[in-house]
């Protein structure tokens, strides 16, 4: 398979990353109800089979019950896996060794002695300076618990501000994880993904399908039937859903050329920017094989362009 290198010299890792949001997360995502740990060994399971050894998790997490999971289902294989977590610059954490300390409990709980990618999980930090931290984290790279340093919701001043530090340290900034999908393009209106192809970021984009509106399984006609938060949400009321008809036809006239869903259009889409990797988060075996369709083929230059010309609405 194709792969991707994190930042100038990180590890390589493959053009599609699985999100782990969901695992472990009763809050948000009602881990336990329709899904449980079972499910979740078979999405492992699924993923590495397809060879999407690259997974995203985080400390917060389902509190902790992601890397945990992680950490068991690692033992169970013999190929190579890339992980991603995120640290929090909480407020109680304000020098170099609660960074330090909270690295080691990831670590703890993925069972590994180090990992292919830490990042910060968000920009401000309360009372934790920006240069303890990422000179913490340069740290880390030296002492060899971390591959490659990254960061999360950025902006590029802010990204400029770490590649900065990390520079004076010898240590690259890899990653820039992002919200971005053909519905979510403001990362290319605000300079940030500009920045990060001057400054050699690779961009993980979460939300690559924005909240399932890019599978084409939500319709006007559907949308009085919503629950949950997507009931609320106004892109996901009728009005809403007319809006981004366009987008979803073309995905769908684009798939039905390739026998592709338009979700694995849209993926593919988010690859063809270049450097760019979108994280797809599941909860099943089927949604990794569904996602991993976007995957061992690509999109003409025109098929790119068509798309980004219909979806210009969504640069703002």
């Amino acid at each position: 398979m194709e792969t991707i290198t994190l930042g100038k010299n990180g590890p390589s890792v493959p053009p599609l990353c699985i999100g782990t949001w969901a695992w472990g997360d009763k809050l948000f995502w009602s881990y336990g109800e329709g899904y449980g740990q079972q499910e979740l060994q078979a999405a492992f399971t699924a993923a590495i089979a397809a060879g999407v050894t690259f997974f995203d998790t985080a400390e917060v997490y389902g509190l902790g019950l992601s890397e945990k999971f992680l950490g068991e289902f690692l033992q169970q294989t013999q190929q190579p896996v890339q992980i991603a977590t995120k640290f929090g610059p909480l407020p109680w954490r304000f020098s170099g060794q609660s960074v330090a300390d909270a690295l080691t409990d990831s670590l703890k709980r993925l069972q590994l002695e180090s990992i292919a990618l830490y990042q910060v999980h968000w920009p401000f930090s309360f009372f934790l300076s920006q240069e303890t931290l990422l000179n913490t984290l340069a740290e880390e790279v030296k002492r060899g618990r971390i591959a490659a340093i990254g960061v999360s919701n950025y902006s590029p001043a802010q990204m400029r501000e770490a590649h900065k530090i990390l520079a004076a340290r010898g240590v690259p900034l890899a990653v820039n994880q992002v919200r971005y999908s053909l519905l979510t393009r403001q990362i290319e209106r605000d300079g940030t993904l500009a920045t990060a192809r001057e400054l050699g970021v690779t961009i993980l984009a979460y939300s690559p399908l924005a909240q399932g509106l890019l599978t084409g399984k939500y319709t006007p006609e559907s949308a009085e039937k919503l629950s949950g938060a997507r009931k609320f949400d106004p892109r996901f009321s009728k009005e809403g859903l007319q809006k981004i008809a366009p987008v979803i036809s073309m995905l769908r006239r684009i798939g039905e050329k390739r026998d592709r869903t338009p979700a694995q259009v849209a993926l593919n889409w988010l690859i063809a920017q270049g450097n760019v990797i979108p994280i797809a988060g599941v909860k099943t075996a089927e949604q990794v094989k569904q996602n991993a369709g976007a995957l061992g083929w690509k999109l003409s230059d025109d098929e790119v362009a068509e798309l980004e010309n219909l979806s210009r609405p969504w640069l703002n």
